[in-house]
C-alpha cells in the first residue's frame, strides 16, 4: 500500500521570481484597496495630494521646491497638486522671513486631521493584510524583507 502524501498543505518551493512575483502581486492589490478608499472615502484626495500632505506633515515649513527636489516630480505639476490642497484650506503658506520669494508651506489643522484619517484607513486596511498571521510570522516576515531590502540596496546598481 502507498502512502498518500497531503499536497494540499505543501508549498511548493518558491523560486526567486516566483517570490518577486508574489510581492509585486500584494503591493498591486494594496495600493489599488488605498487608491479606492482615497477615490471613494470622504476625504476626496488623490493619492499625489495624499503624498503631498505627507511630505508636508514629515517636512513643515518646507518649500515647493524641497518638495521638487525630494519627488523628482515635476515643478508644474506641483504647482497644481499645492494650490489645490491650499484650495481645500489643508495647507497653508507663509513668505520666509529670510528670504520673501520663497513660501514655507505648513499642513493646517483640517489637513492633519485628513491625513491623520487616510493613515488610519491604511493601517486598518494593513491589519487586514496581515490577518490570519501571528505577532512572531510579522516579525519573521518583515526580517526577510528587511534582507531582502539590504541584499538589493548592496547590489551595484
Amino acid at each position: 500500500m502507498r502512502k498518500q502524501v497531503d499536497k494540499v498543505n505543501q508549498m511548493p518551493d518558491a523560486s526567486p521570481d516566483e517570490v518577486f512575483e508574489s510581492i509585486h502581486t500584494i503591493m498591486h492589490l494594496y495600493r489599488s484597496r488605498q487608491y479606492r478608499a482615497l477615490r471613494e472615502g470622504p476625504h476626496e484626495l488623490t493619492h499625489m495630494e495624499d503624498k503631498v500632505l505627507g511630505y508636508f506633515s514629515r517636512h513643515p515649513g518646507a518649500t515647493q521646491s524641497d518638495l521638487a527636489a525630494h519627488s523628482g516630480r515635476d515643478k508644474a505639476q506641483l504647482t497644481r497638486l499645492i494650490r489645490g490642497l491650499r484650495d481645500k484650506g489643508l495647507l497653508e503658506a507663509e513668505l520666509d522671513e529670510n528670504d520673501r520669494r520663497s513660501t514655507r508651506l505648513h499642513v493646517s489643522a483640517a489637513g492633519k486631521a485628513m491625513h491623520r484619517a487616510v493613515h488610519a484607513q491604511g493601517a486598518e486596511l494593513a491589519r487586514r493584510a496581515m490577518a490570519g498571521l501571528s505577532d512572531a510570522d510579522g516579525r519573521q516576515l518583515a526580517a526577510l524583507l528587511a534582507q531582502v531590502q539590504t541584499n538589493l540596496e548592496a547590489e551595484p546598481e
